[in-house]
């Protein structure tokens, strides 16, 4: 049985990663902006009982992610994995620039990401073989951008997401703490859309089955949820 905690836990592929860790026997830290609102995550707690822990997080707020740090702590003394879900995507073309949009973007998708690491990383360290996974995007791919595909604030915030991946298994690889980003697919969240190819239960076990295989010969790369290698 893993320890696991996931940001931005209360719908979408955090939501469906978190059921159905819960369901393979995992005890799972669920966190969020609005517990209060987290009504499908009440619904698990209910069923699973003092497997699942629920924790107020924002990612981009630095108090928050220290007071979350402190009342995780009181739940378990390591975690084996740490899920870096949160994100958002102000939808922004060259010609609706923003400058606020793109800074709150990069705020909880590459900011967010390292305040969680570096929050999260004593608890890791006394972890069973412990993860890191980075939920980047295949729009943060310099070598796949294409004109028209995604957005400015989104597609630059996945990009410095997968840096900053990179720079945590350089630095995290003494203390056996596997990072990867990984690309979950075109997804039908409200973010992808209903039209999108991949449906979140496929996405959620891809990624779970990507994170249980990896070894640290795995660390500072970039995967797909199928577990392919995916191009920087």
């Amino acid at each position: 049985m893993n320890t696991i905690l996931i940001t931005g836990a209360n719908r979408g592929i955090g939501f469906e990663m978190s059921k159905q860790l819960l369901e393979a026997g995992h005890r799972v830290i669920a966190t969020c902006r609005q517990p209060d609102a987290a009504s499908q995550l009440d619904a698990l707690r209910t069923q699973f009982g003092d497997k699942l822990s629920i924790v107020q997080m924002d990612v981009a707020d630095d108090a928050s992610v220290q007071t979350a740090t402190t009342a995780v702590s009181t739940h378990t003394d390591h975690l084996d994995w740490v899920i870096n879900n949160a994100g958002i995507n102000l939808r922004q073309k060259f010609d609706q620039f923003n400058s606020q949009d793109m800074l709150d973007t990069f705020n909880i998708n590459a900011v967010g990401a390292m305040r969680v690491a570096t929050a999260f990383a004593n608890l890791l360290e006394k972890g069973t073989e412990p993860k890191l996974a980075n939920i980047s995007s295949q729009l943060g791919s310099l070598s796949k951008a294409r004109k028209g595909w995604g957005t400015y604030g989104y597609n630059a915030s996945k990009s410095a997401m997968n840096m900053i991946s990179r720079h945590l298994a350089f630095d995290l690889e003494a203390n056996g703490i596997c990072v990867v980003a990984v690309h979950p697919g075109w997804v039908q969240t409200d973010m992808g859309g209903k039209t999108a190819a991949v449906t979140v239960p496929d996405s959620a076990s891809g990624i779970i089955n990507l994170l249980s295989n990896l070894t640290m010969a795995s660390t500072g790369e970039f995967f797909t949820y199928q577990s392919d290698p995916h191009p920087w």
